[in-house]
């Protein structure tokens, strides 16, 4: 998960106008190779997206590489910043996305699955801002991250297992959450790093 870095504190940039990274161009070009490799692409328009891929300078410049070749849930990088919502069903997130300051979220007696491992903070504490009656909320996020429940709860269960570094990202889970549950996870550590870890706190 990427945190990037702003000009002013207070001002948030758009997410399109987000700078791209190296592995977001390498994500594009892989998937315009596979639409070289099946038709989809000539090789003049393959070479030419290409080009722009490598010299792309923000997130919204690669989206429009990949907009024709695969649906909006497969792409490369997600840059949709509209609220995660559910009603009676599954909704997930996951991948190269960007995670807005603020996130609405609604679960209306369905599950919300948003994984951070690979996505882009706007901003070091971001606040997914939850409706949820009768839903569930499932996070999965990268080593180091805080995941804080500060919204209301009511007769909501709480299952928080993240391992947050001192000066890591905070996610903030706020606003209703009623006959719901929320569950937080990090990825399970290496067997070897889990060794060191107990080895560390038996000194």
């Amino acid at each position: 998960m990427d945190v990037p870095q702003h000009p002013a504190p207070g001002k948030v940039t758009r997410v399109r106008d987000l700078r791209a990274s190296d592995a977001d161009r390498e994500r594009v070009v892989a998937v315009l190779g596979d639409a070289l490799a099946d038709g989809r692409l000539t090789m003049e328009e393959h070479s030419d997206r290409t080009s722009r891929a490598y010299a792309a300078r923000t997130l919204g410049e690669l989206t429009g590489l990949t907009g024709d070749l695969i649906p909006a849930e497969a792409q490369p990088i997600l840059v949709d910043d509209r609220p995660v919502s559910v009603f009676f069903g599954r909704t997930r997130r996951d991948g190269r996305w960007v995670v807005p300051v603020k996130l609405p979220l609604l679960a209306l007696f369905g599950t919300v699955e948003l994984d951070l491992r690979e996505a882009v903070l706007q901003r070091r504490h971001i606040v997914i801002d939850s409706l949820v009656l009768g839903g569930r909320v499932r996070l999965l996020v990268p080593e180091g991250v805080r995941v804080d429940v500060t919204g209301r709860t009511i007769l909501t269960t709480r299952d928080v297992r993240a391992r947050p570094a001192d000066e890591g990202p905070t996610i903030e889970l706020g606003g209703t959450m009623i006959f719901g549950s929320v569950r937080a996870r990090a990825p399970k550590l290496p067997l070897r790093a889990r060794v060191r870890n107990r080895l560390g706190r038996g000194r």
